[in-house]
């Protein structure tokens, strides 16, 4: 019997990308196909179909799915989710009106206020309340849910959002009022702020509540439909879902809590980047993954990609914090800007020339294409710059039209600022080159880092165009290019464990510390959690806690892996390992401080073993080259011949120098002036800066 394989597929804003994996994890075959917005499934459905007829096997040959999708985090951006309704606390009715009682920019008078979806109309309360530790000093009052859905009625709500104050600490209100709402009202969806987001800070806990129910019913129609179309078509095995944390889940968790999708795609290409981080040995890397939307940057440090616990959806000021609607749930932390293949380029009334956010995506797309699109965009440059051969875009199952993106950039750009097509393409480079370098030394500043030294990690379809021009700006001298990049996330998807993480508030001091609540916290933390997981892999999972510490007072925390046995003889380890990573971040501990922990985690997940490390890659023997392109320096932006090199006739020891086009069947790797190119033994392309004085 052949062993099974396994199929990853990630639907992006313009591409879909598949790729296929033999039982040893080999990569088989790799797809790009156009996003059908419409109908997402029907393009995941041809990339996966287009996989298997390349292999000769057929649906049910596949023992594995993974599937990661951009559809929820599109869905809040775009503001394209049902009609939600908030239930809160008798008297703190106006928890988003009031927020964080700050401005995200003091003296701005015309200041955009974050879009937070539901408004104050539309949130209702109900009389009850529950202390900070649980303890219920007002009942449920029951007799007022009935006039409570009837206003519900009123507004049209299509979904609930629940938030009662400190339901972290006791869910009994808002799962008795989940019960009634739905007994009453069997075709909305409820979600409780007790099961999305279980932990201190209500405002937080709102927002990622009413995210949650917003996307809801889109995501479960979404993923019932995706689930059943390729049953149809013969696949046996369940399909997994990409999380925001890096991890996957099961179809019933992810359609119960669907705000844990949010930048389920990105957080593949994080994973890739963090296990090619390894396998070459590069401590600090910063992942860069352009696709035709938008650009997504993440810090790696000891190949695991930066964490966090919070982000913002569609910030109002792109770079400032505070702007957004904040959402607490396990997630890659990265960098995330309208800058991809399709970002739409355009002069605005004081004759500046900008570049996205808006995209043409694939309906209708870049001009090049010819599908209807007017506006030209990045890849329109790329194309005119000599950058992209038309001939071999998109495995050449795409017609581009270099003369429709030279005539859209001239009328468009050129006439405005007084350009040749040339001028105005390289206008359009440099502008979105350049918000991209700036988005990456932001997120450098935010984590307190220095890119200096940095490896850069390159893919998408757009990334390896990009790269060094990106790590230029950004003071990068090395960029390594691995396999297959133009499917980078859908690569990463296959490296995924299977996992699942609980967060809960449950507030202590370390001095004083309730050990036996605190361990029967995490006991029934854990049973949750491998539940999750059990119903995803068979495989036996592994358990991670931690303790979420700070000295008492501060408004952050710092996350610290607690020990296997929790106990009193512990507490000084655990104050120690607190100083010590205070101290790396902070360059010192404070002395004297008491410290107390609010939140605690427990992740349990799946093994992933390790990359095989790979040695330095030795330059041997020229790359063969298959021609010349004329091309714009990207140095000089003089007209410059470079070498075209077919990527897959490298081997291990295969170097090249810049200007050259290392074309590919799904993307091409610019190699700019000063730079060179040696391939190593796993076929990753290093691209090496020559020093400058």
């Amino acid at each position: 019997m052949t062993p099974p394989v396994r199929v990853a597929t990630d639907i992006g804003g313009t591409f879909t990308d598949s790729v296929l994996a033999d039982a040893s994890g080999a990569i088989v075959a790799t797809a790009k196909t156009l996003t059908t917005h419409a109908l997402p499934v029907d393009g995941a459905m041809e990339g996966v179909k287009r996989l298997l007829s390349s292999a000769g096997i057929g649906m049910s040959a596949v023992g594995g799915m993974i599937h990661g999708t951009t559809l929820a985090t599109n869905a809040l951006i775009e503001r394209r989710g049902a009609k939600v309704a908030c239930v809160l606390t008798e008297g703190f009715r106006d928890i988003l009106e009031i927020a964080y009682e700050r401005r995200h920019s003091q003296y701005d008078i015309d200041i955009e206020k974050p879009d937070l979806i539901v408004a104050r109309r539309h949130c209702f309360t109900v009389p009850e309340r529950v202390a900070a530790d649980g303890s219920v000093l007002t009942p449920l009052d029951e007799s007022a849910v009935e006039g409570l859905v009837l206003r519900l009625d009123a507004m049209g709500a299509e979904t609930v959002a629940v938030c009662l104050l400190h339901a972290y600490a006791n869910p009994t209100h808002e799962n008795r009022l989940r019960e009634m709402i739905l007994a009453a009202r069997p075709s909305l969806t409820v979600s409780v702020s007790s099961e999305v987001s279980p932990e201190a800070r209500e405002f937080d806990r709102l927002c990622t509540t009413i995210a949650n129910a917003y996307i809801q019913p889109l995501m479960a129609q979404y993923l019932s439909e995706f689930d059943a179309s390729f049953s149809a078509e013969g696949l046996g095995c369940p399909i997994l879902m990409m999380t925001a944390g890096g991890g996957m889940t099961t179809l019933e968790t992810a359609s119960r809590l669907p705000v844990r999708l949010v930048e389920s795609g990105p957080a593949g290409g994080a994973l890739l980047a963090g296990r090619i981080a390894q396998a070459c040995g590069v401590n600090r890397a910063l992942s860069f993954d352009m696709g035709g939307t938008t650009a997504k940057l993440c810090l790696i440090d000891d190949g695991r990609p930066n964490t966090a616990r919070r982000f913002e959806i569609a910030r109002a000021e792109r770079f400032v914090q505070g702007s957004g609607m904040p959402v607490r749930i396990p997630v890659v932390e990265m960098i995330e800007i309208g800058a991809g293949g399709g970002s739409i380029a355009a002069v605005d009334r004081l004759g500046r020339l900008n570049v996205g956010p808006r995209s043409a995506g694939s309906e209708p797309g870049p001009v090049a294409f010819g599908r209807g699109g007017t506006e030209p965009t990045v890849t329109d440059a790329d194309v005119a710059l000599g950058y992209i051969d038309p001939g071999r875009f998109a495995e050449g199952r795409l017609h581009v039209d270099r003369e429709a993106a030279n005539s859209a950039l001239a009328q468009t750009i050129g006439t405005a600022l007084n350009l040749d097509v040339q001028g105005a393409a390289e206008g359009v480079s440099e502008i979105v080159d350049e918000a991209m370098a700036a988005a990456a030394r932001q997120h450098a500043a935010e984590q307190g880092r220095d890119l200096t030294g940095c490896t850069m990690i390159a893919f998408g379809g757009n990334g390896p165009l990009h790269a060094t021009r990106l790590a230029q700006r950004a003071g990068v001298s090395r960029v390594i290019v691995p396999p297959d990049p133009g499917v980078g996330s859908a690569v990463g998807f296959l490296a995924a464990p299977v996992s699942f993480e609980i967060i809960r508030s449950l507030y202590q001091l370390l001095e004083t510390m309730d050990i036996s609540a605190v361990s029967m916290l995490l006991d029934t933390m854990t049973v949750e959690a491998l539940e999750v997981v059990g119903a995803g892999s068979t495989d036996s999972p592994q358990v991670r806690r931690t303790a979420f510490m700070r000295y008492r007072g501060q408004g952050h925390e710092i996350e610290i892996t607690l020990p296997d046995q929790l106990d009193l003889g512990a507490l000084p380890a655990l104050r120690d390992a607190f100083e010590h990573e205070y101290g790396r971040q902070f360059s010192r501990p404070v002395p004297g401080m008491t410290i107390e922990v609010l939140n605690w985690s427990v992740t349990a997940g799946t093994q992933v073993d390790a990359p095989e490390p790979l040695p330095p890659p030795k330059p041997t023997r020229p790359a063969p080259s298959i021609g010349t392109r004329s091309i714009r320096c990207d140095v000089t932006g003089n007209p410059v011949e470079a070498r075209v090199v077919d990527r897959t006739t490298l081997t291990p020891g295969h170097h090249a120098p810049g200007p050259a086009l290392i074309v590919e069947p799904q993307t091409t790797t610019l190699l700019g002036a000063g730079w060179t190119a040696t391939v190593d033994q796993a076929l990753n392309l290093h691209l090496i800066r020559e020093a400058t004085e």
